[in-house]
């Protein structure tokens, strides 16, 4: 795969910005965060997303067994209720314009997290699916950071 684009380089304000934004989100709790994280990326196939959310959950103590089986989180038995939550409104908001966030989705949304955390979550949501965006159109990837990755991994 070719980059396209470095848009670091090409805009570094706007870049910048949309950078601290990203870091600056708080308010959902890590792990659920990187699952966040990890089933947009999915979705979109970012593959440069999947391989540093994949690294940042296993650090924060995520199995292997629960990120083999986020993309079927559906049928596996391995997410309680609250992730479950967090994982469905991912993937309606992921897929807008086929899911439209349903109201059974939000309502258990709802049941799970507060108002504060459901705009802390939404905002998350926005933001990975903004830096797959980027990757996957511009072909963004990090091969020194994938290959560290897997020199760890071994």
């Amino acid at each position: 795969m070719t980059p396209r684009l470095n848009p670091f380089a090409a805009a570094p304000k706007p870049m910048q910005a949309w950078l601290d934004f990203s870091l600056g989100l708080e308010g959902v709790d890590p792990r659920i965060a990187e699952l966040v994280k990890i089933r947009a990326s999915q979705i979109n196939g970012c593959a440069n997303c999947l391989a540093m959310h994949t690294r940042e959950a296993r650090a924060k103590g995520e199995t292997e067994q629960r990120l083999y089986l986020l993309d079927a989180w559906h049928e596996a038995p391995v997410y309680d209720e609250r992730e479950r939550a967090a994982l469905a409104w991912t993937d309606a908001l992921t897929r807008l314009p086929d899911a439209r966030a349903p109201d059974e989705v939000y309502e258990a949304l709802n049941a799970q997290f507060t108002p504060e955390e459901q705009v802390a979550l939404t905002l998350l949501i926005v933001t990975i699916n903004g830096w797959n965006r980027l990757a996957v159109g511009f072909r963004i990837f990090h091969p020194e950071a994938a290959a560290k990755a897997a020199r760890q991994a071994a």
